[in-house]
């Protein structure tokens, strides 16, 4: 992709003095004609490049423009590297790798130093998520809707979006976009479409709102329940809610309130705990939940 080889040229030319055009067209793979362009626009964007002639010649930042090379510090670029490993674990391909090596031209100890922060997004679901995920990027540079049917607790759907962003959020990755059927953007969870396709249809990019992770505006829970854990589950509680989601009772129980979006997801969690937890209140869920306890002990019977 072009905007990857011109931050890569200029990573480079943040770290070198001075390089030439056969060594970068060697390096990116592409011919000398091809980086006279990106230098050119990397010039057009007003990162000021000089060309000179001869033996000692090559392309290098104006000097009066030098201060500038501190917006990539070591720690930044350490930063950055450790980001684009991440991507490789669920893209299915080492293409962010390869950008990783051009950010780090000229300084091959920053992959070294930088290798004891190691982030895995891959997930059990890889083989299924990654070409999903290849799929909805190209569809979000092209300007194409994708359409796919959608499974959730409301039922079965044929959606078609226009997609804008790829979202990794509370472990799980999402497609962020304009529903034609909602009329208003939404997320959805890419584990639960199936027969995605990119439909071919263009789109014309809209003025976006400002997108913003909010667990309260994404999931608003409109179930507050009530539950008794044993104390040996605080561990699971903290994990999965966080340690303000429980008080710690004077017999070593643990009083546990948060607000969920809806039954079905209730009782499946509650039920994971065995006898470990007692669900107190809404009532009438309790009244509900000891039903399905009761059918479930019938078939065990």
């Amino acid at each position: 992709m072009k905007i990857d080889r011109l931050i890569g040229i200029l990573a480079i030319l943040l770290q070198q003095d001075k390089v030439t055009a056969p060594y970068l067209a060697e390096k990116f793979e592409v011919s000398r004609r091809t980086i006279n362009r990106d230098i050119e626009a990397i010039c057009k964007a007003g990162i000021p490049l000089v060309t000179t002639q001869g033996q000692n010649g090559g392309i290098s930042i104006m000097d009066g423009y030098r201060v500038d090379r501190t917006l990539l510090t070591s720690s930044d670029m350490k930063a950055i590297l450790a980001g684009l490993r991440s991507l490789d674990s669920v893209c299915g391909t080492n293409r962010y790798q390869q950008l990783m090596e051009k950010f780090s031209a000229g300084n091959s100890n920053l992959l070294i130093s930088g290798g004891h922060i190691a982030i895995d997004l891959s997930s059990w679901y890889k083989s299924s998520l990654s070409p999903k995920i290849e799929l909805i990027q190209s569809a979000i540079e092209g300007n194409r809707k994708i359409g796919f049917n959608y499974y959730s607790p409301k039922g079965e759907s044929r959606r078609e979006i226009e997609p804008y962003l790829l979202v990794f959020q509370w472990s799980s990755w999402y497609v962020w976009g304009y529903c034609g059927d909602k009329k208003d953007y939404r997320m959805f969870k890419l584990n639960r479409m199936l027969e995605l396709v990119c439909t071919g249809e263009m789109f014309e990019a809209r003025e976006l709102p400002e997108f913003k992770i909010e667990n309260d505006n994404i999931f608003r829970g409109s179930l507050e329940v009530t539950a008794l854990f044993e104390p040996e589950f605080k561990w699971r509680l903290i994990e999965e809610y966080g340690p303000d989601s429980f008080e710690e009772q004077a017999d070593g129980k643990l009083l546990f309130r948060f607000w969920f979006m809806d039954k079905e997801s209730t009782f499946g969690w509650l039920l994971s705990f065995g006898n470990h937890v007692e669900l107190i209140s809404p009532a009438e869920l309790r009244d509900e939940m000891g039903k399905i306890v009761k059918e479930i002990a019938k078939k065990y019977e």
